[in-house]
């Protein structure tokens, strides 16, 4: 089954996520959309409402007061505009009742009343004779009559009081409906953004683990750790690269294996015959093939001081490679510091006391975590220099300083120092400088590019400082 690759993960997460959140956003839109139209039409059939009821209050007055005119003055023209205003009113009943069907009954009520008011009219003007009560100062009761009018205006205050009823309980329901929409879409956007979460926490796991493994794979290699397989999981292009660290893997150990090959080969074939010269040279020198002149003694020993040289050389680079090899290897135990440099120290009392060389330790240090071995070689190394370049009754200070990043080690000497120029290349292997140590023993040049090695693989750095006098090397070591 193919595997899909990174990019193709990574996008596929994005729009899960981008889809999860957006399907929550739309609904919560289209949800929040809905109670606007809600409210939209509850605001348009309230002002309906609030319309018709007024002019159905308006309608009632003028059908009051036309009925009132015709009763008294009798005339045609004035039932003529109270049937023209009933008509009105009707429509404007209707209206309401069709906005508001629960309006019906009071609705009901007015047209009755409106309904019996039309029945005295109509036998007013049948009979032609005037209403009991109709005109003012008519002898007889009122009451049919003004009850029927009180009625209609309590019918009119009735559908009024409806009417604000109604648009009173349809706002509630909007704004219940409002509260239940908010709290539905919280809920999604909370569910989406708890899925997205999971989604992406899922997604991450799947394309972070296999980096991790990488890059975990890589400082395995920087540490010449080659024996491991290397295998990666995840996505296709994650998969084929893990596949070419694995072939890197083994093509390093390939090359690393030639070089250690080529170098015991180098020694091996190198030695031997130098051996040989060696004691070619040493039978010269004792006269064992006859009795050598002054010049051909003086050949003999250019040819065994070259012999002797090119000896070293071996040794230098064969020491060198190995130290390159152990620093990436470190036994790390809690060591005490100042008790590791007094160690040091010890090992050359014998010949800083030849050359008269006083070597003072100061300040306290602390307890580090590191390879004891390791440290030891490059502190004896740099005291080693020390000594050497010191004239006769010389000192040689260390000093150890803890502070907040870790802590410092200074070696200091009262020598020749080193030239400016030379500050950057002192710690290359086999370099040299321009001053030389004092009496015909002279250094290697890979004592102080093994004091890098070593202090490099603990994470710390050595330098070395400008200084008036002598040379100033300073160590930097992490401490927590």
């Amino acid at each position: 089954m193919p595997r899909p690759s990174f990019r193709s993960t990574l996008v596929a997460s994005f729009l899960l996520v981008a889809g999860t959140l957006a399907a929550a956003a739309a609904s919560g839109w289209l949800g929040l959309e809905a109670i606007a139209r809600a409210i939209q039409d509850d605001n348009h059939d309230a002002l309906v409402l609030s319309a018709a009821a007024r002019e159905l209050g308006e309608r009632t007055v003028s059908l009051e007061r036309s009925a009132r005119q015709f009763i008294v003055l009798g005339n045609p023209a004035l039932a003529e505009r109270f049937e023209a205003t009933l008509e009105d009113a009707l429509g404007v009943l209707a209206r309401l009742t069709a906005a508001d069907p629960a309006l019906g009954a009071a609705a009901n009520g007015w047209r009755t009343s409106a309904q019996r008011i039309r029945s005295r009219l109509e036998n007013k003007a049948r009979n032609s004779m005037p209403i009991p009560g109709a005109a003012a100062g008519a002898a007889g009761p009122e009451e049919p009559i003004d009850a029927e009018f009180q009625r209609l205006s309590r019918t009119v205050t009735t559908l009024a009081d409806a009417v604000r009823a109604a648009q009173a309980a349809r706002h509630q329901t909007v704004v219940h409906a409002l509260e239940n929409e908010r709290a539905r879409v919280s809920a999604q956007i909370l569910g989406a953004i708890i899925l997205a979460a999971a989604l992406a926490a899922a997604s991450g796991w799947w394309l972070l683990r296999p980096l991790a493994r990488i890059e975990h794979a890589i400082a395995r290699l920087g540490d010449n750790r080659l024996a491991e397989p290397i295998r990666i999981d995840g996505p296709a292009d994650l998969r084929q690269l893990g596949e070419r660290l694995d072939w890197l893997r083994l093509r390093l150990a390939e090359l690393e294996a030639n070089r250690n090959r080529v170098l015991r080969h180098v020694s091996h074939e190198l030695k031997t015959p130098l051996a040989s010269i060696r004691e070619g040279v040493a039978l010269l020198a004792d006269d064992v093939p006859g009795q050598l002149n002054a010049d051909q003694r003086e050949v003999t020993r250019i040819l065994d001081h070259g012999a002797r040289t090119l000896q070293a050389r071996i040794e230098q680079l064969l020491r060198y490679n190995a130290s390159q090899f152990d620093a990436r290897r470190l036994d790390l135990q809690p060591t005490p510091l100042a008790a590791l440099l007094r160690e040091a120290a010890d090992e050359h009392r014998l010949p800083a006391h030849a050359r008269g060389v006083a070597i003072d330790i100061g300040g306290t240090g602390p307890i580090i975590h590191a390879d004891a071995v390791k440290l030891r070689i490059a502190f004896s190394n740099l005291l080693a220099n020390a000594i050497a370049f010191s004239p006769q009754g010389g000192r040689v200070r260390v000093a150890i300083v803890v502070h907040s990043g870790g802590v410092r080690i200074d070696f200091m000497d009262e020598g020749p120092g080193i030239a400016t120029d030379e500050l950057e290349a002192i710690f290359d292997p086999f370099f040299q400088g321009s001053r030389r140590a004092p009496g015909p023993a002279q250094g290697s040049g890979i004592g102080l590019a093994i004091v890098r090695e070593f202090i490099t693989a603990h994470g710390g750095s050595v330098q070395v400082l400008p200084a008036a006098q002598g040379a100033h090397f300073r160590i930097e070591l992490p401490h927590v």
